[in-house]
């Protein structure tokens, strides 16, 4: 019912800064939980954000807490996640995830929750 497409990976160097998006087809974003997860090369997909169906309610891995902002806006359908302070442990492919929710406030950090899946922007961050 769900695609997503993110954009706005690419080469960054250390300390630098890249924005990514996530862009909706099918239906609005308001009624979904979503989350950005990630997966570097020879390691599991994990956690990295979520934002809550109004957008006021946020989590985040604690090994990004404080460099990166996830945000939304329902009406234009697009999810953004904001990456400061890159580093070099950054590096991997970054997945916007969504689920349905009836809550303005539920976010969701287990990657099982999430039914849609974006099929991945590669961040590179360079020493």
């Amino acid at each position: 019912q769900v695609q997503l497409v993110e954009s706005g990976g690419g080469l960054v160097q250390a300390g630098g800064s890249l924005r990514l998006s996530c862009a909706a087809s099918g239906r609005t974003f308001s009624g979904y939980v979503m989350g950005w997860f990630r997966q570097a090369p020879g390691k599991q997909r994990e956690f990295v954000a979520a934002i809550s169906w109004s957008g006021r309610n946020t989590d985040y891995a604690d090994s990004v807490k404080g460099r990166f902002t996830v945000s939304k806006d329902n009406a234009k359908n697009m999810v953004w996640l904001q990456m400061n302070s890159l580093k070099v442990e950054d590096t991997a492919v970054y997945y916007c995830a969504a689920t349905a929710t009836t809550s303005w406030f539920r976010v969701s950090v287990y990657e099982n929750e999430y039914d849609y899946w974006g099929q991945g922007t590669q961040v590179t961050v360079s020493s």
